[in-house]
């Protein structure tokens, strides 16, 4: 999956659309590694703060409304002219709903562009920059080469972390350990 296909570009969802205008787009104003970063930022903030939430999630908000709040907090926060145009375009689009959605394609086509696998880890607790690198590390030699981790914390996990690579999914999770358990003993049973 690290050279041949391309998962982001062959979905052709409306989020991966906005995702590959907005890359072409940074790419021919020459300002692709500062849109790159922007992006991430955009999506830490949507992540962070709840009125901004509120305000990509209301269909009650008028447009013009809502183009003028998001340029205000985007130009607050520091992002630059082509996130602001990009995300007022999403907003002039009725998309904003999608917003998130079109963040995360973006990072995701970022790393395909860019012969890094992203790798979604669930914990059942945070894990240290150690267990981080480990993990790195013994992703890198089952030969994922250039792996980004993206963690988060899932407590319903009980233990264990469950990864997930493109379509690969691997679970070690105690969870999953017990109901592979309880499956096994009803089948004895």
């Amino acid at each position: 999956m690290a050279s041949g296909g391309s998962t982001v570009s062959s979905g052709g969802g409306l989020a991966e659309r906005y995702a590959a205008a907005l890359y072409s787009h940074a790419g021919d104003q020459h300002a692709l590694d500062l849109t790159i970063e922007q992006m991430e930022a955009l999506g830490r903030l949507i992540d962070s703060s709840a009125d901004l939430r509120r305000v990509l999630d209301s269909p009650l908000i008028d447009v013009h409304a809502a183009q003028r709040g998001v340029r205000a907090v985007l130009a607050a926060e520091g992002l630059g002219r082509i996130v602001q145009d990009f995300a007022s375009v999403v907003v002039t689009n009725r998309r904003q709903r999608q917003m998130r959605a079109i963040v995360r394609a973006f990072a995701a086509l970022v790393a395909d562009k860019r012969g890094i696998q992203v790798a979604h880890v669930a914990s059942a607790h945070p894990l240290s920059d150690v267990q981080v690198q480990q993990l790195r590390a013994r992703l890198i030699e089952a030969g994922y080469g250039n792996v980004d981790i993206h963690a988060h914390v899932d407590p319903n996990l009980l233990g264990g972390l469950v990864v997930r690579i493109g379509a690969r999914l691997y679970d070690s999770s105690l969870k999953s350990r017990l109901q592979r358990l309880q499956y096994a003993m009803k089948g004895a049973a």
